[in-house]
């Protein structure tokens, strides 16, 4: 039987933390072990050992349960997590579902993803359900701790860069406060980063931005990964924002330069 919900926080030190993570992870170790080492960086922790109740913690964290669980008697004091650490390989919803689920609610939340599935695909896969990082088993803590850290950054970076409330591009809005977008009449759901994108498109149209470019502008200086990161979210923007994708007429491609919006 997989290990019930743990929802304690771990040795946290209410008025030093620097933010509320939750571990989703169903290898006991694994996850005791990410536990500890987050809560000695002064991290508030909870744990998940399954989908279903990490699902379950994520919803009365933020509101958003349809009803009150015996399994929460005393639920978490604050409204907002600020990060996810998300397992591939979950009993009853896995972490591809849980993110999908997650990110479909409209919650913005950073989410690292973990598996030991290391190819390419895994990846996309992992990015185009709506993480913002993927890191592979076997991993070490300091590596984990450092994208905690920029995730958190750049995140709390994104929420107070002061954008403009509405964003206009011919039949596109963006409207940057209520992280919504319309498409030709049609509200359409974009995943944070493919939020932050046409954000960032749509402020600066004509512009070429090469991929380093977007790469630093959006996942930040410290992100570790490659370009194709930036290709798979162009692509996913177009299936969103173009009649026809592959001959798109608002995102083109400048051969040998990157990318341009109009």
């Amino acid at each position: 039987m997989p290990t019930a919900l743990t929802a304690e926080s771990k040795n946290a030190q209410p008025n030093m933390k620097l933010g509320r993570l939750l571990i989703v992870e169903d290898e006991d170790l694994i996850r005791d072990t990410i536990a500890l080492t987050l809560s000695e960086e002064g991290y508030e922790v909870l744990t998940a050992a399954d989908g279903r109740s990490a699902l379950e913690l994520i919803q009365n964290a933020t509101g958003k349960s349809n009803h009150s669980s015996s399994r929460f008697p005393n639920p978490p004091d604050s409204t907002k997590l600020d990060l996810i650490i998300l397992d591939l390989m979950l009993p009853y919803i896995n972490g591809l579902d849980l993110c999908r689920l997650v990110r479909r609610e409209g919650n913005s939340i950073p989410i690292l993803m973990l598996s030991a599935k290391g190819t390419e695909t895994d990846r996309v896969v992992g990015l185009e359900v709506g993480a913002d990082d993927y890191l592979t088993k076997p991993f070490g803590m300091r590596e984990l701790v450092a994208r905690c850290r920029a995730l958190l950054r750049r995140h709390q970076q994104f929420q107070t860069s002061g954008q403009a409330p509405t964003l206009k591009f011919q039949d596109i809005t963006v409207f940057s406060q209520e992280c919504r977008v319309t498409v030709r009449g049609e509200e359409v759901n974009f995943s944070p980063k493919e939020f932050k994108l046409l954000e960032l498109f749509i402020s600066h149209t004509k512009r070429v931005w090469s991929r380093d470019q977007l790469l630093e502008k959006i996942w930040g200086p410290d992100f570790i990964g490659d370009s194709k990161t930036v290709d798979v979210h162009i692509r996913w923007l177009r299936e969103k924002l173009e009649v026809d994708p592959s001959n798109p007429e608002y995102l083109v491609t400048v051969r040998g330069f990157g990318y341009r919006f109009g």
